[in-house]
C-alpha cells in the first residue's frame, strides 16, 4: 500500500491556521489542493496567505522560484463542497465540535467517490465518534498534524474503532510521502502526545501549588537539569493557558475523571482571571516591553566540602562520583547493601530523589534527577525545616564545586524532574500495554511532538527498569489518591526485571 498519487487532488476544509498549514504541506508535496471554508472569501484570503509564506521560503532559499509558481497554480480556493467531488483525500480542520465535524463528513460522503479517504485533524475529539455518523466509517482516519504543520514533522495517524486497516495505511504512507514522520496510534483520549505529556504540566503545577518552588525556579530546573526545551510554565504561557487547560480537561473527562489527569486549580484561576499567557500579556509571567524577567531562586556560594563518602553506586546518579573526583573533592567509597547516598563531612546525607521526604529522616538533603549530570547547569536540592543548615550548606557547596547553579526548594517528595519523568514513563508503559501505540512510536511522538530530550522508553532503559515504579510507589504511599499509583503495566515491567535478576 502506498500513499496518494501526486496527480490526485487533495481538499482541505477549514482555512484557519491549521488548515492553511496542512494545505501548504500537501501543496509543496506536489498535489493540486482545493481549499474550502464556510465563511465567504476566507478560502481566497487563506490562499493569499499561503502564497505569501511560499514567497518567504523562496527569499530564504528553501524553495525554488519555479516550484513556488507551480505550487501557487495548484492552489484552488473552492466556492462550495461540490468543488471537492473529485478529490481522493479530504482533510478537515474545522471547529472542534463533534456535531460540526459529523455533519461535514456526512455531506462529503454524498459528494466524493467511495475510494476517497476522509481525514480529521482533531486533537481532542474521538475519531470513532466522528466516524459513527457515517455510512462507511471505515474510510475515516485521524491525521493529527502539529502546529505549525509546515515546520513540525510529527503526524499522529489515528485509527478509530471502525477505521479500515487499508485506510490507516494509506493515510500513514501519504503523511510519509509528504515529508512527515507518521506514528500510528489507536483512538484514545489525547492520542499519544497529549495523553503522555500531561504529567509534564501537572507535576510542575503541583509542586507550585504545594509551595515547593516558584514558576521561574521550576522552569529553570526542568530546562537546566531535566534537559527539557522549555519549562512547563513558560510553555503553557506560549500555548495559551486556556488552550492547554482545555486539552487537560478533555483528556480528564474522556478518561472518566481519572485522578492521574486531574487539572490544576492554579491554572484554572489563571484562566478565570484572563491571564492566558503571551497572547494576553500576562500568564504565569508578565510580558511586554516593561516586564521584568522572572529569575529562578539560586543559592548563594557555599564552602566546598573536603570529602564525601559514597555508599552504594548512586543508581541513575552514578556519574556524579566521577565529576566529584574531577573537581578535586576526595571520594571514599563504601559497600552498602541498601545504600545509594553520599555522606557529607557533617554526617548529613545526600540522596537522589526517591519519592520520600526529608522530614521523614534525620539530616537528609535530596537532589533531583538530571538528564546528564555532566551537562546539567543547575541542580535542585530539597530539604525540610528540620534539616541541619550545615548539611544544606555542604550539599550546596558540593554541587557548586561541580559548576552547577543550585536551587533549594521545599520538602517536595520526588522533587521536580524525578517525579515528572517517572510519571511520563508510567503513562507510556500504560499506553503501550493497552494497545495505543508501539514503544518506538511513543518515543518518536514524544521527541518530535513536544521536543522531549529522550523518549519515555529511552528514559526507562537509561534509569533502570525498576526506578520509575519504585519512585511512584513511594509517592503513592504519601498521596493515596491514586494519582501516583504505578500502572499495572509498570508493575509487571519492574517485577519481570526483578525475577530475571533473581529477586524472589
Amino acid at each position: 500500500m502506498t500513499g496518494l498519487d501526486l496527480s490526485s487532488p487533495v481538499a482541505v476544509v477549514g482555512a484557519g491556521t491549521m488548515g492553511q498549514g496542512i494545505a501548504q504541506v500537501a501543496l509543496v508535496a506536489g498535489h493540486v489542493v482545493r481549499l474550502y471554508d464556510t465563511v465567504p472569501g476566507r478560502a481566497r484570503e487563506a490562499a493569499d496567505a499561503i502564497g505569501a509564506r511560499l514567497d518567504r521560503l523562496v527569499e530564504k532559499d528553501r524553495l525554488a522560484g519555479a516550484e513556488r509558481d507551480a505550487a501557487r497554480a495548484r492552489l484552488l480556493p473552492a466556492a462550495g463542497l461540490a468543488d471537492l467531488a473529485d478529490c481522493t483525500l479530504v482533510v478537515e480542520a474545522v471547529l472542534e465540535r463533534l456535531d460540526v465535524k459529523q455533519r461535514l463528513f456526512r455531506d462529503l460522503e454524498d459528494l466524493v467517490d467511495e475510494d476517497c479517504l476522509l481525514a480529521t485533524n482533531t486533537s481532542s475529539l474521538s475519531v470513532t465518534a466522528i466516524g459513527g455518523a457515517l455510512r462507511n466509517p471505515g474510510r475515516l482516519v485521524g491525521l493529527h498534524f502539529f502546529n505549525p504543520p509546515p515546520l513540525l514533522p510529527l503526524v499522529e495517524v489515528v485509527s478509530g474503532f471502525a477505521t479500515d486497516v487499508t485506510s490507516a495505511t494509506r493515510a500513514y504512507e501519504t503523511a510519509r510521502a509528504w515529508g512527515k514522520t507518521p506514528v500510528a496510534c489507536a483512538d484514545t483520549p489525547g492520542f499519544i502526545v497529549n495523553r503522555i505529556a500531561r504529567p509534564f504540566y501537572a507535576e510542575a503545577f503541583a509542586v507550585h501549588e504545594a509551595q515547593g518552588a516558584d514558576p521561574a525556579t521550576i522552569d529553570a530546573v526542568l530546562r537546566e537539569c531535566g534537559g527539557f526545551r522549555m519549562g512547563a510554565f513558560e510553555l503553557t504561557d506560549l500555548i495559551g493557558q486556556d488552550v492547554n487547560e482545555a486539552v487537560t480537561h478533555s483528556v480528564w473527562h474522556s478518561f472518566f475523571q481519572d485522578v492521574r489527569f486531574t487539572p490544576s486549580l492554579a491554572q484554572r484561576r489563571l484562566v478565570e482571571s484572563g491571564r492566558l499567557g503571551r497572547k494576553s500579556g500576562q500568564g504565569w509571567y508578565e510580558y511586554g516591553p516593561d516586564a521584568e524577567r522572572a529569575e529562578p531562586h539560586t543559592a548563594e556560594p557555599a564552602q566546598t566540602p573536603a570529602y564525601v563518602v559514597a555508599e552504594g553506586d548512586l543508581g541513575p546518579a552514578s556519574d556524579l562520583l566521577a565529576l566529584i573526583r574531577e573537581s578535586g573533592i576526595h571520594v571514599r567509597e563504601e559497600e552498602e547493601d541498601h545504600g545509594t547516598r553520599l555522606v557529607l563531612p557533617s554526617g548529613g546525607q545526600l540522596v537522589l530523589a526517591d519519592g520520600q521526604t526529608s522530614v521523614e529522616f534525620r539530616d537528609v538533603v535530596y537532589f533531583d534527577l538530571a538528564l546528564d549530570y555532566r551537562k546539567a547547569t543547575r541542580i535542585a536540592l530539597s530539604a525540610s525545616q528540620d534539616t541541619a543548615p550545615q548539611t544544606v550548606a555542604e550539599a550546596t557547596g558540593l554541587f557548586q564545586a561541580l559548576g552547577k547553579s543550585v536551587s533549594v526548594i521545599g520538602d517536595v517528595p520526588g522533587m521536580i524532574v524525578a517525579r515528572t519523568v517517572a510519571r511520563i514513563v508510567d503513562l507510556a508503559h500504560d499506553a503501550v500495554a493497552k494497545g495505543v501505540a508501539t514503544e518506538e512510536d511513543v518515543d518518536t511522538a514524544m521527541r518530535l511532538g513536544v521536543n522531549y530530550p529522550l523518549g519515555p522508553f529511552e528514559w526507562s532503559r537509561r534509569l533502570g527498569r525498576t526506578w520509575a515504579c519504585g519512585l511512584l510507589d513511594d509517592l503513592h504511599q504519601r498521596d493515596a489518591s491514586g494519582r501516583y499509583a504505578p500502572s499495572l503495566a509498570l508493575y509487571r515491567h519492574a517485577y519481570a526485571t526483578e525475577k530475571r535478576e533473581g529477586t524472589p
